[in-house]
């Protein structure tokens, strides 16, 4: 099996309930067999259960793990995209009442190509990249959204017990295909010239570097 994030070799990892799991040797990424991933409309359907209201106190708080150290990094007037941004564009919201102004993307909910046609001071991606079918696609065009010097925040809960993974609430949402280490980010930053922090589970602030 190929890595869908960098293509290396990666070995047989789990298999819980009918599905087969992978671990890449190289960046650390743990998959699913991509033989057996859901289709658009399974996705859109567990989406929409989510309850995803910008005006919920509950979730601006969930949220605000990501705004804020990202804001307190932020210059006045930067501008971003919130990439995934789901059905209830909370987050932008969020953003954009602290004077960053944000727009949203979503190949389900905005999806609006000409978000894609330009570069960011930062791109945000909450809950999103654990659902990537395709995750060194993503990565790519994350690289190519975000400015030099710019920001990527991402939200996503960080595999870091192998042996409570069968059990694992986050592996148990049939959307949630790819799993991610603190190894896997330390790979991208290395890879494609991004200075990692790493706020704490589940928050990762990468900021590209000017000169790549």
């Amino acid at each position: 099996m190929r890595c869908t994030l960098c293509d290396n070799l990666a070995r047989p990892f789990s298999r819980v309930e009918h599905r087969d799991y992978f671990r890449c040797d190289t960046c650390r990424l743990t998959f699913e067999d991509p033989a057996t991933l859901p289709d658009r409309e399974t996705e859109k359907t567990q989406y929409d259960l989510h309850d995803n209201n910008p005006a919920d106190p509950g979730y601006r708080t969930f949220l605000a793990q990501l705004a804020d150290p990202l804001c307190e990094r932020l210059r006045p007037g930067d501008r971003g995209l919130d990439f995934g941004c789901g059905p209830g564009p909370a987050l932008s919201q969020m953003l954009n009442e602290r004077g960053f102004p944000c727009r949203t993307y979503d190949p389900i909910y905005a999806p609006d190509p000409t978000s894609l046609n330009q570069q960011y001071d930062f791109v945000t991606c909450t809950e999103v990249v654990e659902h990537l079918h395709h995750p060194s696609r993503e990565w790519q065009q994350f690289a190519q959204l975000v400015k030099p010097g710019g920001w990527l925040g991402i939200m996503t809960r960080w595999l870091i017990d192998d042996g409570a993974f069968a059990h694992w609430h986050y592996r148990r949402d049939p959307t949630h295909v790819c799993f991610w280490q603190p190894d896997t980010f330390a790979w991208l930053a290395r890879e494609q010239g991004w200075q990692l922090t790493l706020v704490g589970n589940p928050v990762v602030l990468m900021q590209k570097m000017a000169d790549t």
